[in-house]
């Protein structure tokens, strides 16, 4: 498949395309929750003689595109990084711009979005967020909360840190009203008071156009997510890349802090005895 096309209607994005198929990996070889930081849009268009906002705009279509490959491949949850607590920094005509697109793709997006059984979640904070944006977001949980093909959660107004922030905060306040106390605290007790509780931990995190960072996003989910970077600009990548992705994905060793001591096994099986009582 060739990269998103930039005369290609948003609302035109199918659910399948014709000649592509998902690759057949076993089921316990997907991964369940797939991180998005969907970068170079900008860079994109200004290597091609457009406007940064025009390269937002292609990169919506490419949006969908992943997110129907996505639904195709069987991933249960998605995270798009949509706009950064950090992006406010930008130009106020981008700012203008990122916020009037956002509120204008959920509008657009969500009946499409809703007949592919995806369910739309807002994860991010309130305050700066426009109310026009909120208002939208509001409408398109509303519209696909029956939904359970797969969850995305729409990262907008969003920040790692400041996620932590604001739990540490909310718990800090359960303690000064005696609801908690200090010693009782637990990892549980942090992911209870995140943006989305319910949200899975992050399994393959994907960052587009060659920077190999994850930019303050989903910190505390994606503290075991396997890495992926491609040299793509946003606007090139599409369903194929993502299933690509995938496929790197499942043949990792994802250990979570274990490991298997080969030196040590070979010598069991050897009956080698200096090969035991090795603590490491």
């Amino acid at each position: 498949m060739t990269a998103a096309d930039p005369t290609l209607a948003p609302e035109s994005v199918p659910l399948h395309r014709e000649g592509l198929t998902p690759p057949a990996l076993p089921a316990a070889a997907i991964p369940e929750h797939v991180a998005l930081v969907m970068d170079g849009n900008g860079r994109w268009a200004n290597s091609r003689g457009l406007t940064r906002t025009e390269g937002h705009r292609v990169g919506e279509s490419t949006m969908m595109d992943v997110i129907a490959g996505g639904v195709e491949l069987g991933i249960k949850e998605m995270s798009v990084y949509a706009f950064s607590t950090e992006n406010w920094r930008r130009s106020p005509a981008e700012v203008r711009f990122l916020m009037g697109f956002a509120r204008t793709v959920l509008r657009a997006q969500t009946d499409d979005l809703n007949d592919w059984g995806v369910q739309v979640r807002w994860v991010g904070r309130e305050p700066k967020l426009w109310k026009s944006v909120l208002k939208e977001v509001r409408r398109a949980e509303r519209i696909t909360a029956g939904n359970s093909t797969m969850i995305l959660n729409m990262c907008l107004n969003y920040g790692g840190r400041a996620e932590i922030a604001d739990a540490a905060r909310a718990i800090g306040q359960e303690i000064a009203a005696g609801r908690l106390k200090p010693g009782a605290i637990t990892e549980k007790t942090i992911q209870r008071h995140l943006y989305s509780p319910t949200m899975r931990d992050v399994d393959l995190f994907i960052r587009t156009s060659g920077e190999q960072r994850t930019s303050n996003f989903l910190l505390w989910s994606s503290s075991y997510a396997e890495l992926y970077f491609t040299d793509l600009p946003w606007p090139e990548f599409n369903r194929a890349e993502l299933w690509k992705a995938c496929a790197a994905y499942a043949s990792r060793n994802r250990r979570f802090g274990t490991a298997i001591d080969a030196v040590a096994e070979s010598t069991k099986d050897t009956g080698d005895p200096e090969g035991a009582g090795d603590g490491e």
